[in-house]
């Protein structure tokens, strides 16, 4: 019952797999241009003076600032030009339609054209753009634009510098507010290390694939690729997981709707690789090649979309870059290595001789 389960599940697995290639890379839930990884770490150290019942945080790798407002009276954000940008309250999200903010803050790096009704000395124009008490927004002033690092960092970029400290003004009411942050540069890793450890581990897993698949060691080295597989795949799983909540989803359907929505492939990719890892761990008929696909779709979409954060100090994650790093090596060893192995297997299985049939029964032989 078990071996018939994993055998539909590697089939599933190689339809989705092959569905994934035949279609677009998977796009992200959270903001369109949050980043796979930084190297300046941006953090909110709170609201000052303090206001109990408003909550703030960074998100997506410091891309973006979240103010919550748990009051019963609405808060402003204030725009660069000193216009009110954002209204939080407890009947929503509003944004000013005449604050430049609202567009300059469409993206990252801040360069979208403004248009005529753009113009902060105007009366505020409001719209509802979120029925919570949450706003998400990039701000020019927690993030650092310039296309090179500041001085300090060019003159020892093996250093950690404090880049600045920033504030984004609020109104509660007729006080002003601020939120308070630190922005600072933070030595990137060598990328090529941890490259040069991936290569050598899809190295050491695609070496698996030379033993042929007749001989018991052969189908000790498919129940290993197998188990590795399925490792990899839980893993390209979780990693999503952690983007959402980077990116600030509230909560388990939060989480959920974020993955489906925008990283349906991602969690597919993860599924099929655990279900054809299953499918080798039940040696069942074309099994390495359910392994080659799923550990190249594995490899693709789970480990190389991901893997900026070998040269980034900070990942869009909410565990620690080295974690995310090792995390991001792991998927591309077992995926890569799965292929690898995966052909290799397949191609010794069309070298090796199909035993004939004696034409003379044992019982008729004269000696």
């Amino acid at each position: 019952m078990i071996r018939t389960v994993l055998a539909r599940a590697g089939l599933i697995a190689t339809a989705a797999c092959a569905v994934t290639l035949l279609t677009a890379a998977p796009a992200a839930a959270h903001g369109a241009d949050a980043p796979d990884g930084t190297d300046y770490r941006t953090r909110a150290t709170g609201v000052s003076p303090a206001r109990p019942g408003l909550e703030v945080r960074v998100i997506e790798a410091g891309a973006r600032l979240e103010l919550t407002n748990h009051t019963d009276r609405p808060v402003e954000v204030i725009g660069y030009s000193g216009e009110p940008y954002l209204r939080i309250g407890p009947d929503g999200v509003f944004e000013n339609t005449h604050s430049p903010a609202a567009y300059l803050n469409r993206t990252i790096a801040g360069d979208t054209t403004l248009p005529a009704e753009a113009d902060p000395a105007a009366a505020p124009s409001w719209r509802r753009i979120d029925d919570g008490p949450t706003a998400r927004w990039h701000d020019q002033r927690a993030l650092w634009r310039e296309a090179t690092p500041p001085d300090a960092v060019r003159a020892a970029p093996d250093r950690e510098h404090r880049v600045r400290d920033w504030a984004v003004p609020l109104r509660d009411g007729t006080d002003p507010v601020e939120i308070r942050g630190t922005l600072d540069w933070v030595p990137p890793p060598d990328a090529y290390t941890w490259w040069a450890v991936t290569i050598v581990g899809v190295l050491a897993v695609g070496a698996l694939g030379l033993l042929t698949a007749t001989a018991p060691a052969g189908a000790r080295a498919l129940s290993a690729l197998g188990a590795l597989l399925i490792a990899g795949g839980a893993v390209a799983m979780v990693y999503p997981v952690g983007r959402e909540l980077d990116a600030g989803a509230d909560g388990v359907g939060g989480v959920l709707v974020g993955l489906l929505s925008g990283q349906i492939w991602s969690l597919l990719t993860g599924l099929g690789a655990i279900a054809a890892g299953g499918y080798a761990l039940a040696r069942r008929p074309a099994a390495d090649f359910a392994l080659a696909l799923a550990g190249a779709c594995l490899a693709l979409f789970a480990g190389v979309g991901n893997a900026a954060v070998f040269a980034r100090s900070v990942a869009p994650v909410p565990w620690s870059a080295q974690a995310a790093r090792v995390m991001v090596a792991l998927v591309l060893v077992a995926g890569a290595g799965a292929t690898a192995a995966g052909v290799l297997r397949l191609h010794a299985a069309t070298r090796t001789p199909t035993p004939r049939p004696d034409p003379v029964p044992a019982g008729l032989r004269q000696d």
